[in-house]
């Protein structure tokens, strides 16, 4: 890496705000000799660029000698954020390559068809006649060949130890902070009649809790799934069902053995956690370092890892199993002027588990006091859980503004948000999990509503595990790193502006207990913090110019009734049982 070219490598024609300082505190960082560069930047500061520059720096083919890797990747762990660099004329070098599920084949009668189901997946010793110019493997080859390969972080963990996805010098991790997170995500292993083909094959025992019991049922496991993978193998032609369960019965394997290796190795790091129901049984990594060593540090020489909320460096770099000594912190300042982001004081009562039902109404009536003071801006407001969006869609229509506001499914979200950013109306949109890789610059939305603090689930036995032992701090950073990401999506540019309304007593108490991990630019909003004046409710004038909007509100609800209860059960904060974010991306892919 030669970091003295990291001005000549920005791509852009001009600085704005604080990148020319942040790229040579980057530049003084890797030359110190630190093989790590944490790079806390707001939202809105041009992050990809920095990248672009940073990866810029990597070792060039003609500097290198025959065992030095040359190169460099961008990974994020967002599909929106790779679709929003891949938009960016700015970035054109970058060679995007995405899962097999994402490309169909060009075959005549096959072009419906995904890659990872096509002639080639399904029928043994295949010889396509036109793999030279099939998407998915054209991308992969131009991919693994050009100076700048970009990829979400599922791919790039996927193909550890890849003859096509080498080592190379330098790697950017973009949205870095939750590494931890997703690593732990990736490593789970869910065992149910849905997610194991050979599942009414096998006698599965009582492991509840009980990590070399869930080893031990793992070694018996794999063992069945390779004698059924072993006869699709067999088989000349797969019909695209049983190319599927033959894929999953081979990753289902390699999940299964790495497991079993690391449970039973006594200087891993990782601690295994083992939770039994009637679904079946998940088994859940805590602090994956080692499966981080081999997806991720042992991809490249140098990184540099791009975040707004990595909060504390010595935990993040714990977290992740790196050492804090030899990692460096670039603090990059907000150059949004703090009246352009403002917090406003909504708050209601505590909207935890045991006390939504009391301050829930209350929030619904704030919410449409809002609404009513942006009569002609659109708005978004972050309800945590589908089950809180449900209950506040009810009341919202009890005080007579729903027919303002759009909600959505976890089936149907990107369908509802692309129709609700496409509106030209001020459309209210109820969202669940977006507090992240959402970009609502302008007049996408003006405000924003916080109704509930966003805790992680107590009822996740990885969570409880870490509350018992005492790791509160952790617990409270949590949730500020995510009321921080939400706060950066209605102000995207320096002359920007959009309000934020905290709706939750629980994020006042997270201001304050988390007030030392908070970064100097937000905290100067939370001092700034005030309590607006509302309008009394006026249904007619929270519904502004907007007539019913013309989507399936009822099959929304009916879709979501039910579940709600499951997206609170055993959540003292009412988060709710985690699921798979929609916007991860698939895992296939060879």
């Amino acid at each position: 890496m030669n970091p003295a070219r990291i001005h000549e490598e920005f791509p852009a024609p001009s600085y704005r705000g604080a990148q020319e300082q942040a790229l040579s505190d980057v530049r003084e960082a890797f030359a110190d000799g630190n093989d790590v560069v944490l790079v806390r930047a707001p939202t809105g500061s041009g992050k990809s660029l920095l990248a672009r520059a940073i990866m810029g720096c990597a070792r060039q083919t003609g500097d290198a000698g025959p065992a030095d890797p040359v190169g460099a990747y961008y990974t994020t762990p967002q599909v929106s954020q790779l679709d929003d660099v891949a938009s960016d004329d700015l970035l054109s070098d970058f060679k995007l390559i995405r899962g097999k599920s994402n490309y169909t084949c060009i075959l005549p009668d096959e072009q419906d068809t995904p890659v990872d189901r096509a002639p080639c997946a399904r029928e043994r010793g295949y010889d396509c006649a036109v793999k030279h110019r099939c998407p998915y493997f054209s991308d992969r080859a131009i991919a693994s060949s050009r100076e700048f390969a970009a990829m979400t972080l599922a791919y790039f963990m996927r193909t550890a130890g890849s003859e096509v996805f080498r080592t190379r010098d330098v790697c950017v991790i973009d949205e870095a902070h939750g590494l931890a997170e997703w690593a732990e995500m990736y490593a789970t292993i869910d065992l149910s009649p849905a997610s194991v083909p050979v599942w009414s094959d096998v006698n599965v025992p009582d492991v509840d809790g009980d990590v070399e019991a869930a080893a031990r049922f793992a070694d018996s496991l794999v063992r069945v799934c390779e004698s059924r993978k072993d006869e699709l193998v067999g088989v000349d032609e797969l019909t695209a069902e049983e190319a599927r369960e033959r894929d999953r019965l081979q990753e289902l394997i390699g999940e299964l053995e790495w497991f079993a290796e690391d449970s039973r190795d006594h200087e891993s790091a990782t601690t295994w956690v083992v939770d039994q129901s009637e679904r079946g049984i998940t088994i859940k990594p805590m602090n994956p370092e080692r499966y981080l060593q081999h997806t991720v540090w042992d991809r490249a020489e140098r990184f540099a890892l791009l975040s707004a909320t990595i909060l504390n460096k010595e935990a993040f770099c714990r977290g992740v199993g790196l050492d804090p000594e030899n990692v460096a912190l670039v603090d990059v300042p907000h150059t949004f002027p703090v009246e352009n982001r403002p917090l406003y004081d909504v708050t209601r009562g505590k909207m935890t588990y045991d006390e939504r039902d009391e301050t829930l109404p209350e929030v619904a009536r704030v919410v449409a006091r809002v609404m009513q003071k942006h009569d002609d801006e659109t708005g978004i407001v972050h309800c945590h859980s589908y089950g809180i969006q449900e209950r506040l869609h009810d009341h919202l229509q009890e005080l007579g503004v729903a027919g303002r506001v759009r909600t959505h499914t976890s089936e149907n979200r990107d369908n509802e948000l692309d129709a609700w950013k496409a509106s030209e109306k001020p459309e209210v949109f109820l969202s669940v999990k977006m507090e992240e890789a959402l970009n609502l610059e302008g007049d996408l939305a003006r405000w924003q509503v916080v109704c509930k603090a966003p805790f992680l689930n107590t009822g996740d036995s990885r969570v409880a595990r870490r509350l018992e032992d005492g790791q509160w701090a952790w617990y409270y950073r949590s949730a500020l790193r995510t009321i921080i990401q939400a706060a950066g999506r209605v102000v995207r540019a320096p002359d920007d502006y959009g309000a934020t309304y905290i709706a939750d007593d629980s994020v006042l108490d997270v201001f304050e207990r988390a007030r030392t991990d908070m970064p100097e630019w937000f905290a100067a909003q939370v001092d700034e913090m005030t309590t607006p004046d509302l309008p009394e409710l006026d249904a007619a004038a929270a519904r502004a110019g907007v007539n019913d909007i013309e989507h399936a509100t009822q099959t929304t609800q009916q879709t979501d009734r039910g579940r709600a209860g499951r997206d609170d059960a055993g959540d003292e904060s009412g988060g709710g049982r985690e699921r798979r974010s929609p916007m991860a991306d698939v895992w296939d892919v060879d």
